[in-house]
């Protein structure tokens, strides 16, 4: 198996680095259904859903949390 250390990532071009990332983060997305949730991430989902379903005009906002981070 290849690693960081055995391909010398460092040595890539900034643009072949962020090549790389898009073709790791494309296998990853690519095998997105073989990703096993544990019942205790989807006790917390299921509770985050319905904290949401009975308030869900509290917090903020995607655009309004993005804004706060710039």
């Amino acid at each position: 198996m290849n690693t960081a250390k055995t391909i010398n990532i460092q040595e890539l071009s900034q643009s072949e680095r962020i090549l790389l990332a898009e073709e790791l983060w494309d296998s990853v997305a690519n095998d997105e259904n073989t990703l096993e949730v544990t019942e205790s991430q989807k006790k917390i989902l299921e509770s985050r859903l319905s904290a949401y379903k009975a308030s869900p005009d509290e917090g903020s906002s995607w655009e309004e949390v993005k804004n706060e981070m710039i």
